[in-house]
């Protein structure tokens, strides 16, 4: 009996607690609210509202399906917490829709204009704060040197020198500027001298050791060439240019066997490169292996076919022509 009658309020006890458990539940889930109204959020947006559209569009943007909706409002999010100086969130959204919609032409536009305004913002506050500095002696070179004023731009990169002559780059890019400016040939010599000043400065530049190779290339000296592509290579492992440079040089001395394996390193880095293929085709032959030579010779002409109709597509795009029929 007393048995019976302890199992009992055992059974109403286990009740009450799964009622009260479920009540408290019911109690504690948040009340249901209609979702923000997406097409007021981006109206607002759009009329420079955004201190009340923002918060719309954070709450509004997981629950949107529609892709153009979606986009729209996304867009809208990221503009509005610009204006608003909240760059931070601006950034986040623009991850997430080039994350949700890669390679569509709008979002590509609003990264555009985004990265382009907040390079703009830097260089006013690097301007405000440090304006004998030689960042922005070297920042404003670069902006000459963008617009072709060559000797403007190289006497700013010599003024940031002055200021720090131990800053790394500068030296490289002032001999990048004696020899991409308009007889930029007849300065080879001037130019040397600056990458060799960049590599007492940086040991391990190795963008400087494959431009000092080119030069030795273009001088007839290809065993120089040879070691400066050698050690662009052991410097950066994944110097495209400089792997392929290693290759050709290799083939053009006879060492057609040693050439396979940079120039397979660069074939895996870019392998749209109808050139790389092409060089392959001559290692493999010098190696003797005719088949891979008949087979790198096939691609080098679908790779180049490949880029010629591209390029034929986009010179039509640019004018307007359509497309030829297949």
């Amino acid at each position: 009996m007393e048995g019976g009658a302890t199992a009992r309020i055992c059974r109403v006890l286990a009740v009450a607690l799964v009622v009260t458990a479920g009540a408290r539940a019911q109690s504690a889930a948040p009340a249901k609210t209609a979702p923000p109204d997406t097409a007021q959020a981006i109206a607002l947006a759009t009329n420079g509202h955004c201190a009340e559209a923002l918060p719309m569009l954070r709450a509004a943007y997981p629950l949107i399906a529609e892709r153009d909706r979606r986009r729209a409002a996304g867009a809208a999010r990221v503009r509005c917490a610009m204006q608003m100086e909240r760059v931070d969130e601006a950034l986040s959204s623009l991850r997430t829709l080039n994350r949700e919609f890669p390679g569509d032409p709008d979002v590509l536009y609003l990264s555009t204009h985004v990265y382009s305004d907040l390079s703009l913002r830097a260089s006013r506050e690097l301007m405000r704060l440090a304006p004998a500095s030689p960042q922005l002696r070297e920042l404003t070179a670069e902006t000459f040197e963008a617009q072709g004023r060559w000797e403007e731009a190289a006497g700013e990169y010599r003024a940031a020198l002055e200021r720090d002559p131990h800053r790394a780059g500068i030296h490289f890019r002032i001999g990048r500027l004696l020899l991409s400016r308009p007889g930029g040939e007849d300065h080879r010599d001037e130019a040397r001298a600056e990458f060799e000043a960049e590599l007492r400065i940086d040991p391990e530049d190795a963008a400087c050791e494959f431009v000092l190779g080119e030069l030795d290339r273009k001088a007839g000296n290809d065993a120089a060439a040879l070691a400066r592509y050698e050690r662009a290579t052991k410097l950066d492992a994944a110097f495209t240019e400089a792997w392929a440079a290693l290759g050709r040089t290799l083939v053009k001395l006879g060492r057609g066997a040693d050439a396979i394996a940079p120039l397979l390193t660069a074939e895996k880095l870019q392998p749209e490169d109808p050139q790389t293929h092409f060089q392959l085709a001559q290692a493999y032959r010098q190696a003797g292996r005719q088949e891979d030579a008949a087979r790198e010779l096939r691609l080098h002409r679908e790779k180049t076919e490949r880029i010629e109709k591209m390029d034929d597509q986009i010179r039509r795009g640019i004018q307007g022509v359509p497309d030829k029929q297949p």
